[in-house]
């Protein structure tokens, strides 16, 4: 989402029909923690993209270093032991796995509440939990039971040993900076009132740089007087720091890596893109509504506009679907559970349903109801006039929604291969024979669904005959041959962040892709 251009992409479209970006592809599928490697390149935890990549320092030249599916699942924190191995904590599975440097990968320890900071001092491997009841503890790299340091922290993030000995780290929750003895001990304050720190690393120097994650700066801390000074301000979201050498890299949750090259300036190595995206819906002004996760951006003519996020006021959470609403409101779905109203310019939320369990697809029915599937309960419901009933259950992970103008409810059922109607509590086949259907919109009289497996945009008529394929070799769903995972929550912040490729239509008939095997947003136009 920075300038560059939107070029089209390697897909093949029908006769007719023309397909473009409209944003760029991401680079990085989120960035999370840091580590410069013996190699001098930067490793990155990449929560979204359940994978660990490599970025060259001076090209910013990206490299997979472990697959979607693999042994590692949603890194967040990662750091090397003296023999080259790479501990990673899996935040949304509780546990440390270990990828050792032949390229085995295997659990070390689990039961490590929202696992996250990690860190190696002199042959001692020590974890932290992002929990507001915390502890940091000592793993034993033979894999017996963990030593507790200290406990009852409110959130501990990254941290790092000072020259000092002592162990360095956020209290997130307190916003402050604490730091401990490495045997345990009363922790001490060393700075607070900060702007939400969730990373200290100690500069080569011997002071301390700290990410800020809901003021978005980054801190250069004293760690004697705990005075400050702002290195710069890169936006809310930020992450990680790292050094290369003396060179200050700092990560950002969605996908960027700066290099702070000088006091007030940060020179982008990577720029920030959309870590899946996920739903997309069109508002009666052409306004087009991108969910992604923990960030949402609302997009015009120009660049994407940051309309809300984890970090802002009246945030209804973890964003999956979306639907357009009244002017300025939409209708989501999030990973707490529920089906909320959200006016970003207003900065407010009002829920409509909650208690659910994995709440996807969501659309706005004539009448007012709010329609929306959920994958894990494997209902179809609505919600209108703060009562919610079921409209279909048994269904095998529903996720796409869409609602014709007679009021017929079409709904993906992902995981058995077919479009449904939804008519007397009962779902009847529609299409079958898909791979994997997800998002669903109507468009020109005509239904349109997303198979992320096969990687198609089928079109057919809404009795479900005339099917044909729109679009082929998109850039959706997992890579071939690999299974995108359906990654758990993370403690406090979200619950399961099962992900959703969705489609949305304009009124001159354009339907929107979410490309997320790219980490773009994509436009089917009729020439």
């Amino acid at each position: 989402m920075s300038g560059r251009p939107a070029e089209n992409p390697a897909a093949e479209v029908a006769e007719g029909y023309s397909l473009s970006r409209v944003t760029a592809p991401s680079r990085l599928s989120g960035a999370n923690g840091m580590r410069t490697g013996a190699d001098g390149k930067l490793y990155v935890a990449q929560v979204s993209g359940s994978r660990v990549s490599t970025v060259d320092p001076d090209s910013g030249e990206v490299r997979a270093l472990t697959a979607i599916g693999g042994g590692i699942t949603a890194p967040d924190d990662l750091v090397f032991d003296d023999a080259g191995n790479l501990y990673c904590t899996e935040i949304t599975l509780n546990r440390v796995s270990v990828l050792e440097p032949n390229g085995k990968a295997r659990v070390l320890q689990g039961e490590i509440n929202t696992a996250n900071p990690i860190t190696f001092h002199q042959g001692r491997l020590i974890v932290g939990e992002l929990t507001l009841d915390a502890r940091i503890m000592e793993l034993d790299r033979n894999g017996g039971a963990p030593k507790v340091l200290l406990e009852h922290v409110p959130m501990v993030n990254a941290f790092d040993v000072g020259p000092d000995g002592k162990l360095y780290f956020p209290a997130q929750g307190a916003n402050e900076i604490w730091r401990i003895g490495l045997d345990g001990g009363e922790p001490e304050v060393v700075a607070k009132d900060l702007g939400v720190p969730d990373s200290v690393k100690f500069h080569p120097d011997g002071y301390i740089v700290s990410t800020q994650v809901h003021s978005g700066q980054v801190l250069k801390i004293d760690p004697r007087t705990g005075s400050s000074e702002v290195l710069a301000n890169i936006g809310p979201g930020l992450d990680n720091v790292t050094f290369v050498g003396k060179r200050i890299f700092v990560s950002h949750i969605t996908g960027s890596i700066h290099e702070i090259t000088a006091p007030g300036t940060a020179k982008p190595l990577i720029e920030r893109g959309l870590q899946w995206p996920l739903g997309l819906a069109v508002a009666a002004d052409g306004t087009l509504f991108i969910a992604d996760g923990g960030f949402v951006y609302t997009k015009g003519d120009g660049e994407p506009d940051l309309v809300g996020h984890l970090f802002s006021n009246g945030f209804p959470g973890w964003t999956r679907g979306v639907a357009a609403s009244a002017p300025g409101e939409w209708i989501v779905t999030t990973a707490a559970g529920t089906v909320a109203k959200f006016r970003p310019a207003a900065e407010e939320s009002e829920v409509l349903a909650a208690g659910l369990g994995v709440p996807v697809g969501v659309a706005l029915a004539a009448d007012g109801a709010v329609v929306f599937t959920d994958a894990q309960t494997g209902k179809v419901q609505s919600a209108k006039g703060g009562n919610v009933e079921d409209l279909a259950s048994g269904l095998s992970y529903p996720t796409g929604v869409a609602i014709g103008p007679d009021g017929t409810i079409y709904v993906s059922e992902t995981d058995a291969g077919r479009v449904v109607t939804i008519a007397g509590g009962k779902a009847e086949t529609l299409i079958d024979g898909l791979g994997q259907p997800e998002g669903l919109v109507i468009s020109g009289g005509k239904l349109h669904v997303l198979d992320v497996k096969a990687k198609e945009l089928v079109q057919a008529d809404l009795s479900g005959g005339g099917r044909r394929v729109l679009a082929s070799s998109l850039p959706v769903g997992a890579p071939e041959g690999m299974i995108m995972p359906r990654l758990g929550g993370i403690g406090i912040f979200c619950g399961p962040m099962w992900t959703f490729s969705g489609l949305a239509a304009a009124a001159d008939g354009t339907i929107y892709i979410a490309g997320n095997g790219e980490g773009s947003v994509l436009a089917l136009k009729a020439e």
